[in-house]
């Protein structure tokens, strides 16, 4: 028998393959956390915001570019962009967008597609970078007031304030200043380009020959190619409910609706204590006509103490001192001042100002009008006289003797005063009339503690009522 070795099927690989295998596994190894980490580690798209810049800059649109300028910066987004194609529009909003733009801390962009005129060419100059599409036109900023049935012309103190403002931002970025002024005061000369007595407005040639525009893009491709952000993931914010509503309120005719239903509201009220849903009617008004103005930064702590002075004064005017008529002057001057400055903004002319008080001043013709045509008709009818009973406070035995007795007026009824009735002087209101001292009235009715009267008619007038 032979006691010679015999190799065994179980025997392991020999030490040369076994190196090999795990070479090969090692490399396998790296390769795939080569894969995965090539993967995971993929840079992401930059982010732009591109937000149109279209149509009238009116008060809605300051506080919408504000909120989506805070929100790229937030989100770290790598540029924003402007595609504007306006005609203008308010210089005070256009002012509150040019000094975000000069404030903003990420990389701003002006894509003019098709024109910027008036406080476009402001909102285009802000930006870092300024692109125009051919067949682009930028200027023509002169500030005009709104007339009627056209544009009148500023005074040169508000020309000189606009003009400024166009230089300071042409400077701040690197633009000619003297173009910048051109667009806006037609008495500045630039050799070769516009004369004495012409406003500028530039083509998009003339723009980048100027040194006003950088490069020339037609598209939103081609501005983010030129910026170093080709491919970029692009998001285009557009208007919360809030802006929208914002938008409205501040619109001249809503903002006109609003204080002349707050003033109506308010003389209502007055006029008919203890009712409550007028009172209601004309402070929710007021509040929203304030508080659209207060996030457009129109509005202030100033203009609302002032407003609110003014109905603490035409109140004390009508309870407190009835017929002596300080207070009520002054409390209606105070009135059309807090809401008059509320309607204009930084740089306001006299002319823009005296437009405001003016248009303040209808509102409150239109609501003193509205309020004694309300008061006379509403509590005749079916409807309202259900309510005003309903809510008339029952009359005290001892006031009850002067209903239907007659008297004369000693001061003036604007609606309250004092009336010497069976010779004693009580405390009188009106039916909404104003009745001049010495006037014969007798009492047609008695509410609470209100006395109510009206003008008596002398016999040879006719019946007395």
């Amino acid at each position: 028998m032979s006691t010679a070795p015999v190799a065994s099927p179980f025997r392991g690989p020999s030490p040369a393959r076994t190196k090999r295998r795990r070479r090969a596994v090692a490399a396998l190894l790296l390769g795939l956390l080569a894969a995965v980490g090539g993967v995971s580690g993929a840079a992401p798209k930059p982010v732009v915001y591109a937000v149109p810049v279209e149509g009238v800059i009116d008060l809605g649109l300051a506080p919408f570019l504000g909120r989506v300028l805070a929100e790229a910066e937030a989100g770290g987004a790598a540029a924003l962009v402007l595609e504007i194609n306006t005609f203008g529009g308010r210089l005070d909003a256009a002012v509150l967008i040019r000094d975000a733009l000069l404030g903003a801390r990420l990389p701003t962009a002006a894509f003019v597609n098709r024109r910027a005129i008036s406080a476009g060419a402001l909102i285009g100059l802000a930006c870092e970078k300024l692109y125009v599409a051919e067949g682009a036109t930028i200027g023509a900023a002169t500030p005009v007031e709104a007339g009627e049935g056209q544009a009148q012309p500023v005074t040169e103190k508000t020309v000189s304030y606009v003009r400024k403002e166009f230089r300071a931002t042409a400077e701040s970025r690197g633009r000619p200043p003297l173009v910048a002024e051109a667009m806006v005061d037609a008495d500045v000369e630039v050799p070769g380009l516009v004369e004495k007595g012409k406003l500028l407005t530039l083509t998009a040639e003339e723009a980048l020959a100027q040194g006003v525009a950088d490069l020339r893009a037609d598209t939103l491709e081609e501005v983010l190619g030129h910026l170093g952000l080709a491919g970029a993931e692009v998001r285009r914010p557009g208007f919360t409910w809030a802006e929208r509503l914002v938008r409205f309120l501040t619109n001249p005719v809503v903002s006109s609706l609003l204080m002349s239903l707050g003033v109506l509201g308010i003389l209502v009220e007055i006029r008919t204590p203890g009712f409550g849903v007028p009172g209601l009617v004309g402070v929710a008004s007021l509040a929203l006509f304030f508080w659209g103005h207060w996030l457009v930064q129109l509005a202030g702590w100033e203009e609302l103490l002032l407003a609110a002075t003014g109905v603490l004064l035409v109140a004390l005017e009508v309870f407190v001192f009835p017929g002596f008529g300080v207070a009520g002057v002054l409390g209606i001057a105070a009135l059309v001042a807090g809401l008059g400055f509320t309607l204009v903004g930084e740089g306001a002319s006299w002319a823009a100002l005296g437009g405001a008080v003016g248009r303040v001043a209808l509102s409150l013709l239109i609501a003193a009008g509205a309020g004694l045509a309300l008061l006379r008709v509403f509590p005749r009818l079916p409807f309202g006289r259900r309510l005003v009973l309903a809510t008339e406070l029952p009359a005290a035995p001892e006031d009850r003797r002067w209903l239907g007795a007659r008297g004369v007026t000693r001061s003036p009824l604007r609606p309250a005063g004092i009336a010497e009735i069976d010779g004693e002087r009580v405390d009188v209101v009106s039916e909404g009339d104003l009745i001049d001292a010495g006037e014969p009235v007798e009492v047609v009715r008695v509410e609470g503690n209100r006395v109510v009267v009206r003008r008596r008619r002398p016999p040879d007038e006719g019946s007395e009522r």
